[in-house]
């Protein structure tokens, strides 16, 4: 297991301070803002806490109001809004400086039998462990330049393959500019079968990459472009149980974008080919000059 990897389950292990109140910190690096993708796990893990073992979360749906400081620790605040026999909903408010940052509707269900069926399928792309990682396609882009090559190094908790091209070689190829990203991702080191972590953990990954899919649509990339962005909202629905420790394929599509505001849709496929996570992000997209 990675020291990002570690870092990361470290950072889920929240310290409960009060009945229904939790307190989360964020990694020591020198950031500006808390990564969405970090609140949303760590607000889903308060939320678990409050719940029977035997219901699994089913949907979140969690809107991103402030920037999040990476310089104080964040206190979730769980609301209790319904207890039912099959269903249970809880209400998570994250604060900072005495104001919300974050808030995420939830809801588990215990496991029952229904009619199934699937319409999504697996994309066809090459199996992930022919495809290079992050870091070494990033490497061949960046050169010698030192501040990026140091950032493409640093250790990452997801193990992510892109089988479709990244924003940086769309912004430099307009030919390579699309609306649709395939990502392969898995935490690299055998975790523990507890299906909240894999949940959690889903939850942390969904964030990396739907925005980059509304930017490689129109050949922009942080730090090439003059942009800036932020997650407004995000939601998912968990379908299936499954490991984030096993392949998952992020497919991932923009159906539009205008006013500054752009929408992402992914879908989380095992390597078997069933569809277990589906994901809506909007995102704010502004450019600065």
């Amino acid at each position: 297991m990675n020291e990002a990897l570690k870092e990361l389950l470290d950072l889920l292990d929240l310290e409960q301070i009060e009945l229904d109140i939790f307190r989360g910190r964020s990694p020591e690096e020198r950031i500006q803002r808390v990564f969405g993708g970090q609140v949303a796990a760590q607000a889903l893990v308060a939320a678990g806490r409050t719940v029977p073992k035997d219901r699994n979360v089913h949907s979140l749906h969690a809107y991103f109001i402030r920037p999040g400081d990476p310089s104080i620790p964040i206190v979730y605040n769980v609301e209790r809004l319904r207890d039912g026999r099959s269903f249970t909903t809880r209400r998570i408010v994250a604060v900072q400086h005495g104001k919300a940052i974050f808030t995420m509707s939830a809801s588990f269900h215990v496991a029952e039998e229904g009619v199934a069926h699937q319409a999504s399928v697996l994309p066809q792309v090459p199996d992930p462990e022919t495809l290079p990682t992050f870091q070494d396609r990033m490497f061949e882009l960046v050169g010698d330049h030192p501040e990026l090559r140091d950032w493409a190094a640093r250790p990452r908790p997801v193990d992510a393959r892109y089988a479709s091209p990244l924003t940086w070689e769309a912004h430099l190829d307009p030919a390579l500019r699309s609306a649709q990203t395939n990502v392969w991702f898995r935490y690299d080191a055998e975790l523990p079968d507890d299906p909240l972590l894999h949940v959690v953990l889903a939850a942390y990954a969904s964030d990396y990459t739907l925005v980059d899919t509304i930017l490689l649509a129109h050949g922009m990339a942080w730090g090439a472009s003059d942009i800036m962005g932020a997650s407004l909202d995000h939601a998912m629905w968990f379908h299936a149980p499954f490991r984030a420790d096993d392949w998952l394929l992020y497919a991932q599509e923009s159906p539009w974008s205008a006013g500054a505001r752009g929408l992402a849709r992914g879908e989380m496929f095992t390597a078997s080919g069933e569809l277990v996570v589906s994901v809506v992000q909007e995102a704010m997209i502004r450019r600065t000059k």
